[in-house]
C-alpha cells in the first residue's frame, strides 16, 4: 500500500477538493455541501490524506456549539482508486482523537440512503443508526431531515471521553 499521511486542512486544499468531489460522488452534485468556510474555520477537526503530495482522501468535522459533548463529522471523501485502502477509518480515527481533546464523545453524522456504501461503512466502523418511523429498504430515515425530499440516515457513535 502506497504511503499515506493525514494532516489538517488547509484553505489552500479547497481548489482541488472542490474541483474533484463531485467526480469522487461518480457524478452526483455534492460540491454545494462543501463551502470554503469549513476549510477556513474548522482546521483543528478536519483532516486530508496525501499520498505522494496529492489529496486522496478528506474529513470535514467540527464540535457541536449546541450539545458540548458531541462532533459532527461533516463530510467524507476518498478518491475511488484508494478506496477499501483503511483512509476513511484513519481519517474518523483523526477526528475522533482531535474530538476528545475538546471534551467530546459523542459523534454524528449523516447520510443519504441511496448512498449503500456510507450506510455499510459506517456499521463496520461501530456507528449505529438512530431509529426512525419511515425505512428504505429496511434502513431508518429521517424524512425530508434536509428539506423536501432530503431523507437522510442518522448516525451516532460513543466513545469514551
Amino acid at each position: 500500500m502506497e504511503r499515506i499521511q493525514i494532516r489538517h486542512v488547509e484553505p489552500s486544499d479547497y481548489p482541488h477538493i472542490i474541483s474533484v468531489v463531485n467526480e469522487w460522488w461518480s457524478g452526483r452534485n455534492v460540491a454545494d455541501m462543501l463551502p470554503k468556510l469549513f476549510f477556513v474555520h474548522f482546521r483543528k477537526t478536519s483532516f486530508a490524506a496525501e499520498c505522494d503530495g496529492s489529496i486522496v482522501g478528506f474529513l470535514v468535522g467540527f464540535m457541536s456549539q449546541t450539545f458540548e459533548n458531541e462532533a459532527y463529522i461533516h463530510f467524507v471523501g476518498v478518491h475511488p482508486e484508494f478506496r477499501k485502502k483503511g483512509i476513511a477509518s484513519a481519517l474518523y480515527g483523526r477526528f475522533f482523537e482531535a474530538s476528545k481533546t475538546f471534551g467530546r464523545s459523542v459523534f454524528r453524522c449523516v447520510t443519504s440512503p441511496v448512498n449503500k456504501g456510507s450506510v455499510s461503512f459506517h456499521l463496520r466502523i461501530g456507528f449505529s443508526m438512530e431509529p426512525n418511523t419511515k425505512r428504505i429498504e429496511g434502513i431508518p430515515v429521517a424524512e425530508n431531515y434536509d428539506g423536501s425530499g432530503g431523507d437522510r440516515v442518522l448516525f451516532y457513535r460513543i466513545l469514551g471521553a
